[in-house]
């Protein structure tokens, strides 16, 4: 039996909700075979981080070798990365192996409010990773951030930002709406290369356990890709699964508790 292969390069979460976990379950329960590398492991739970502690850009390398060289991925999705040392060792690895299909949810902040990324890191990001990738997603404060400038509000900001980091950086972008509470919908825009935009809307779903949205998102949309689904239609059928996932009504830990990706 032959499967299509998707590989997720992020940190660990020991509460299963989000990161690698949560990119595995994930692409699990999209029909792929899911496989990793850790960039860090953090002491985290539902209601926040503990701790964190990177691997070595010599360790990250290694992974990326023994998966490139032996089980070849047909799309990669990246989450956590961090340091600018282990951005490196992505962006260098990447470039190496022809990666395809990348997807890039630039973390920066935990949904517990814990910082995920240094500042030499973002500047790393935005220089070395981002070009390389064929689709980042950004939430709404992480676009503020890539943009480095004027805070989002409404659909048209959003647009003006998808539209702006498409161009800065070469890839598509999809900025992710779920900030924007104030909308009765759950709102996301796809800005392309080409200079087309995509609206993505469904109905809002009232359920606080949203730890690990953003990783399960991406990573279903590298799922997806790896598959044979293009751009557009991968994020569609990502926001379905993601949609599905958090209307199972899982309800775990005390905090923003995690999705439930395995459902049938």
């Amino acid at each position: 039996m032959k499967k299509k292969c998707a590989l997720a390069i992020a940190g660990s979460d020991s509460s299963g909700g989000a990161g690698i976990q949560a990119d595995l379950k994930t692409m699990h329960g999209c029909g792929v075979y899911g496989m990793s590398a850790i960039t860090a492991v953090t002491a985290q739970n539902t209601t926040g981080v503990k701790s964190i502690m990177k691997v070595s850009k010599e360790v990250l390398s290694d992974q990326l070798d023994m998966v490139f060289t032996d089980i070849f991925p047909d799309a990669v999705k990246i989450g956590m990365t961090f340091q600018s040392d282990l951005i490196e060792a992505i962006s260098d690895r990447l470039k190496l192996y022809n990666a395809k299909n990348i997807v890039l949810d630039p973390v920066m902040v935990a949904t517990s409010g814990a910082r995920l990324m240094e500042e030499d890191g973002i500047t790393a990001l935005c220089k070395k990773l981002i070009p390389l990738a064929d689709l980042i997603t950004p939430n709404i404060p992480e676009a503020e951030v890539l943009l480095g400038a004027g805070e989002i509000k409404s659909r048209e900001d959003m647009e003006r930002a998808a539209v702006k980091i498409a161009e800065i950086y070469g890839c598509n972008c999809l900025v992710k709406g779920g900030h924007m509470v104030s909308d009765e919908r759950s709102c996301d825009v796809l800005a392309t290369t080409g200079g087309k935009l995509y609206w993505y809307e469904s109905e809002r779903v009232d359920n606080p356990n949203t730890h690990g949205t953003g990783c399960t998102l991406s990573s279903a949309i590298a799922s997806y890709l790896a598959i044979g689904c293009d751009i557009c239609g991968s994020i569609k059928n990502a926001k379905q699964y993601l949609d599905k996932s958090i209307r199972e009504g899982l309800d775990l830990g005390t905090g923003h508790g995690p999705l439930w990706h395995v459902f049938v």
